[in-house]
C-alpha cells in the first residue's frame, strides 16, 4: 500500500483527495495536515465510517510523526514551495496541485529537484477531461493559430488566471508552426483590461462568479473558421482520477514533471 499524507487536509480539494485515498484500496492515509490548526485542534480532522485521520499543524511534524511515500498537497502559495523542497529533503514524492508559483518558482522547484533526484508531479489541472482539452487545443493551433482563452472559477479561486489556462496558452504556443503569422487585433480597449491577459500569444479572460467550479473553453480560428473546445467540471470528483494515477506514477520519478499532460498521451 501507498502511504500517503494530504496536505490541506480540511480544504475543499484536501477532503476530497482524503476521502478519495481512504477509498482506493492500495492507499493508505496516513495523517493529513492543516495550517489553520492549532496543538489543540491536532487529533482528528476527518471521519469516515470508523476511519480517524491524525492531522497536524505543520508538514514537518508530518514527517516525523508519520511515514509516507507521498504527499498531495492542496495547500496556497505561501507555503507549497517549501513544501515540496521539504518533502524532497525527506525522500517523500509529492503529487501537488496548488496553483499560481510564477515561472521562475517553478524552473528553481525543477532544477532543485532534479538535484535531489526527489519526485514531484505539479499539475494545473487534474481532469483527465481537461488534459485533453489542452492537448486537443495545441494540435488544433497547428492549423488555427488565433487563440483565445476564457476560463470561469467560483469565487473563492485565490489566482487568476487559472494555472489551466496558463497551461493551455503555453501549449498552444509550443505547437504553433513557425511560419504561421499570429498578429494581434488592431482594436484598441476602450476599458483597460476588456481584452483580457496575453500569455504566449493567446488572450486569456477570467471569470469569477458563486455557483461555478472549474470551466475552460479555447477558441481557435483563421479566416470563415472557429473551432471551440470547452471542459467542464462539475464536482471535485472529477479531479480525483488524475490525482490518483498521480500518486502512482510519481513513485517511479526522479524529478519534477509539471502538467499531467505529461502523463496522458492522446490516443493511448
Amino acid at each position: 500500500m501507498i502511504r500517503v499524507i494530504v496536505s490541506g487536509i480540511t480544504g475543499r480539494m484536501g477532503r476530497e483527495v482524503a476521502r478519495m485515498v481512504l477509498e482506493e484500496p492500495s492507499f493508505k492515509l496516513v495523517c493529513g495536515v492543516a495550517l489553520n490548526t492549532t496543538e489543540q485542534q491536532t487529533k482528528v480532522v476527518f471521519e469516515r465510517d470508523t476511519a480517524q485521520v491524525p492531522c497536524f499543524s505543520t508538514l514537518a511534524q508530518a514527517f516525523k510523526l508519520c511515514q509516507a511515500e507521498v504527499v498531495v498537497d492542496f495547500t496556497t502559495q505561501v507555503v507549497v514551495e517549501q513544501h515540496i523542497r521539504l518533502a524532497a529533503t525527506h525522500g517523500v514524492r509529492a503529487v501537488v496541485g496548488t496553483t499560481g508559483l510564477s515561472s521562475k518558482k517553478i524552473e528553481a522547484l525543477s532544477k532543485f529537484c532534479a538535484k535531489k533526484k526527489a519526485g514531484v508531479i505539479m499539475a494545473p489541472n487534474f481532469s483527465i477531461g481537461a488534459i485533453l482539452m489542452m492537448q486537443f487545443a495545441a494540435q488544433a493551433a497547428k492549423y488555427l493559430p488565433h487563440v483565445e482563452i476564457i476560463e470561469l472559477h467560483h469565487d473563492h479561486k485565490l489566482d487568476a488566471p487559472s494555472g489551466t489556462a496558463v497551461r493551455t496558452a503555453e501549449l498552444v504556443s509550443q505547437a504553433r508552426v513557425k511560419s504561421a503569422t499570429y498578429e494581434d487585433s488592431l482594436d484598441k480597449e476602450v476599458l483597460q483590461g476588456a481584452r483580457g491577459a496575453v500569455h504566449k500569444g493567446s488572450h486569456v479572460h477570467s471569470v469569477r462568479l458563486p455557483g461555478l467550479l472549474a470551466h475552460h473553453q479555447v477558441l481557435l480560428s483563421d479566416e470563415g473558421q472557429l473551432l471551440s473546445i470547452r471542459h467542464e467540471s462539475f464536482n471535485r470528483s472529477s479531479f480525483m482520477p488524475g490525482v490518483k494515477m498521480a500518486i502512482k506514477k510519481v513513485l517511479g520519478l526522479n524529478k519534477m514533471v509539471y502538467g499531467l499532460d505529461k502523463l496522458v498521451a492522446c490516443g493511448k
